[in-house]
């Protein structure tokens, strides 16, 4: 199976809700965890809610696999869909470590105001949790 195949298994799986599965998946193959920018760019509301799911339950396990993530992730703020930029200001915020600070304070003037405050909301939760 090549890494296009595999990633659109994964995105299929994710639509289908099968989050439990993928989580397993992820937790047990750390060469998925690219995938992750690719769910946030995809069309599909479930597929994208689910990748927040995933992340969120990845930094129980793997964290240091997501903070090599961040500079892939934070590409994400500069997309024109203001959906996927909040979307990839939510994931640093999971992430919760120092190094996603520098992307969100750049992100901090965004021109979409939900994203302005999920930037903001991130920050002042990372911010929370170093004081």
């Amino acid at each position: 199976m090549t890494d296009e195949e595999l990633k659109e298994m994964i995105l299929e799986h994710m639509q289908n809700g099968f989050l439990e599965n993928i989580i397993d998946m992820f937790k047990h193959d750390k060469s998925l965890y690219p995938f992750i920018v690719d769910m946030i760019r995809d069309e599909r509301m479930r597929v994208r809610l689910g990748a927040a799911a995933l992340v969120e339950e990845l930094t129980k396990y793997r964290i240091e696999l997501l903070i090599k993530l961040v500079p892939d992730i934070a590409e994400l703020l500069k997309s024109d869909n203001p959906m996927i930029r909040g979307d990839g200001a939510y994931l640093l915020g999971l992430i919760n470590h120092k190094d996603v600070l520098p992307y969100l304070l750049k992100a901090e003037n965004d021109e979409d105001i939900s994203v302005r405050e999920i930037v903001r909301d991130a920050i002042n939760g990372i911010n929370g949790s170093f004081e």
